[in-house]
């Protein structure tokens, strides 16, 4: 009897000691025997749309810079690189058509619209008037700038020979030249009534000026003043429009004197990009011939 009270002692430490070793381990396990592991679900992986970029011609600040001036205009669009590159690629609403522009484009492939085009803003500058002529009024302000600029860096003074000309005075102009040099040799020194950009009123004839007086157009490339000119005209808006080795593009023989406005943003762009032409500046085509 004292034999299987022994054996049934053991037989209960084992199954006491089974049930203790189970409870152990179940409360060890990371997760519960009840409870089923649920997958992890992954960030959705679809792109973000891309909001369309609104054309520039109709972006806010461009059509209510159309109002404005030339400046704001630019600045809207950019600044003078990024006006660049839109003119260039086309943008309508940048007109270089449009006469009242700074930026109008005017040679033997382009004429102006209209034909008899005349500025509504002509002034006279107070500086050496050859033949007294006017110029648009911006135009003025910075020629009046660059002439007080010559003087006080030394260089000496500068007067104008001819600014705005209308569509007759042209017509007789070109017909001259036409009858003294016959007409292929007249194409490369003087632009057909239409076709002038002295008919912009943004365009200066210049010539050097001393006490005993002023000098011709073409004394105005090797003077110092000429020199000093062509290297700081930029900074108040202008470009020597017609440069040396360009006839290819601009169809004239070089005319150091001619100096066309185009504003100062524009004009510091053209200086920076190292550019010699206004067609390759505005990306536009060579116009060598009508």
């Amino acid at each position: 009897m004292v034999g299987k009270g022994r054996e049934g002692q053991g037989v209960r430490s084992l199954v006491l000691l089974a049930v203790m070793v189970t409870i152990v381990v179940t409360g060890c396990s990371a997760t519960p025997p009840s409870e089923t592991r649920k997958p992890t679900s992954l960030p959705s992986t679809s792109p973000t749309p891309t909001p369309t970029p609104i054309p520039l011609c109709e972006q806010p600040a461009v059509l209510e810079a159309l109002a404005g001036t030339d400046a704001e205009l630019i600045a809207a669009v950019g600044g003078a690189d990024a006006f660049r590159e839109a003119v260039a690629s086309g943008a309508q609403c940048l007109d270089l058509s449009d006469p009242n522009r700074h930026w109008v484009l005017v040679n033997k492939q382009r004429a102006l619209v209209p034909l008899d085009f005349e500025p509504g803003d002509l002034a006279w500058p107070s500086i050496q008037n050859i033949n007294g002529t006017p110029l648009r009024a911006n135009a003025v302000a910075a020629l009046e700038q660059l002439v007080a600029a010559a003087l006080a860096e030394g260089v000496g003074e500068i007067g104008m020979l001819s600014g705005y000309r209308s569509y007759a005075t042209q017509d007789s102009l070109y017909a001259w030249h036409v009858w003294d040099k016959g007409q292929e040799r007249a194409d490369l020194v003087s632009a057909r009534p239409g076709h002038s950009e002295h008919q912009t009123g943004l365009t200066a004839d210049l010539v050097p000026c001393f006490a005993s007086g002023c000098l011709t157009i073409d004394d105005f490339g090797a003077s110092a003043q000429g020199k000093w000119a062509a290297a700081n005209a930029w900074r108040f808006g202008f470009i020597t429009r017609y440069e040396a080795g360009r006839t290819e593009v601009t169809g004239y023989t070089p005319e150091p004197w001619h100096m066309r406005f185009v504003g100062v943003e524009l004009a510091a762009a053209y200086h920076d990009g190292a550019f010699t032409t206004l067609e390759e500046f505005l990306g536009q085509s060579a116009a060598a011939t009508y």
